[in-house]
C-alpha cells in the first residue's frame, strides 16, 4: 500500500472520463437532458466499477444544453467573460444543475459519485492567457477515500475579465496530468475524430496531421469544438482515446475505442 493511502483503497493510477454535453444533453434545447443517453453512460460507468475493470475514476461532463446555452447569450466564453455576478450565476447555475442530473443517474446505479464543482476552485490570476489554477488536493482526496468525483465545465476566475468559462476538456487535461492518469477518455457523439471523407482516424500524434479535418462544433459551443479537444489531449503524457457512446463500455475495459491520440 503507498503511503497516505487508506487502507483497503486503491493507489492505482486514476482513469478521467469525458462525457461530452453533446453526449448527455439534447443540445439543441436548452436545458434538457438526454435522459437515455445519460442513463447508458451510467450504466456504463457502473458496470465498469461492479467488475472491476476500473479501480478509480474521475468523470468530467461537458456543458451541453445547459451551460453553453448560457454563456452564449451572454457573451461569455474562454476569453471572454462577465463581471456581471447574475450571467455568472446563470452558467454556474445551469452546470450545477446538470451536475446534479449526473450524480443522481449515478448514484440510482450505486457509483459513489460526490461533486465538484470548479467555479469554487480555480482560476486563471494571469488573465485569459494565463494557465489554469485548478487545485487537485480534493479530487486527489476524495479518489483515495473510495469516491468518483464528477466534475464539469464551468465559470472560472479570471484576472481582468471577471469570470470566463473554462471548458470540460481543459480540465480533464489538468487532471490527468495533475494526478497522473493512466489513460483518459473522451465520450463524443461521434465514433471518433473524423477525417475529410468522415471515417475515422485510428492514430492522432499531431495537430498538423489532421487540421485540415477537424471543425467546430455544429451546435452553439464557446469551447472550441473537436479541435480544440484534440489539441488539449495532444498535451498529455497519457494516451487518450475519442469515441462515440458505442465506445464507452470498450474503453472502460481498457480497450481504445475510436481515435487513440499520443
Amino acid at each position: 500500500m503507498t503511503a497516505g493511502t487508506p487502507a483497503g483503497r486503491s493507489a492505482d493510477p486514476p482513469v478521467v472520463l469525458k462525457l461530452g454535453g453533446s453526449v448527455i444533453t439534447e443540445k439543441d434545447r436548452p436545458e434538457t437532458v438526454d435522459e437515455a443517453a445519460l442513463a447508458a453512460a451510467c450504466d456504463a460507468v457502473a458496470g465498469a466499477i461492479a467488475a472491476g475493470a476500473v479501480a478509480r475514476l474521475v468523470v468530467v461532463h461537458g456543458g451541453g444544453s445547459f451551460g453553453h446555452h448560457h454563456a452564449s447569450a451572454h457573451g461569455i466564453s474562454t476569453t471572454e467573460g462577465t463581471h456581471d455576478a447574475d450571467a455568472a450565476m446563470d452558467v454556474h447555475g445551469a452546470m450545477a444543475r446538470l451536475n446534479r442530473a449526473v450524480l443522481a443517474a449515478l448514484h440510482d446505479r450505486d457509483v459513489p459519485a460526490v461533486p465538484v464543482h470548479p467555479l469554487s476552485l480555480s482560476a486563471r490570476p494571469a488573465g485569459v492567457d494565463g494557465d489554469l489554477d485548478l487545485p487537485r488536493s480534493s479530487t486527489a482526496t476524495l479518489l483515495a477515500e473510495g469516491f468518483v468525483p464528477v466534475l464539469h465545465g464551468d465559470g472560472v476566475a479570471t484576472a481582468g475579465e471577471g469570470v470566463t468559462v473554462v471548458s470540460g476538456d481543459e480540465l480533464v487535461v489538468e487532471l490527468a496530468a495533475g494526478l497522473g492518469a493512466e489513460r483518459v477518455g473522451v465520450c463524443s457523439t461521434v465514433p471518433g475524430v473524423l477525417d475529410e471523407e468522415g471515417a475515422v482516424i485510428e492514430r492522432i500524434d499531431s495537430f498538423e496531421a489532421v487540421a485540415d479535418a477537424l471543425g467546430a462544433s455544429d451546435a452553439t459551443d464557446v469551447s472550441g469544438g473537436m479541435a480544440a479537444k484534440v489539441r488539449e489531449l495532444l498535451e498529455l503524457d497519457a494516451p487518450a482515446s475519442v469515441f462515440g457512446p458505442e465506445g464507452l463500455e470498450a474503453f472502460l475495459r481498457g480497450d481504445a475505442p475510436g481515435t487513440r491520440i499520443d
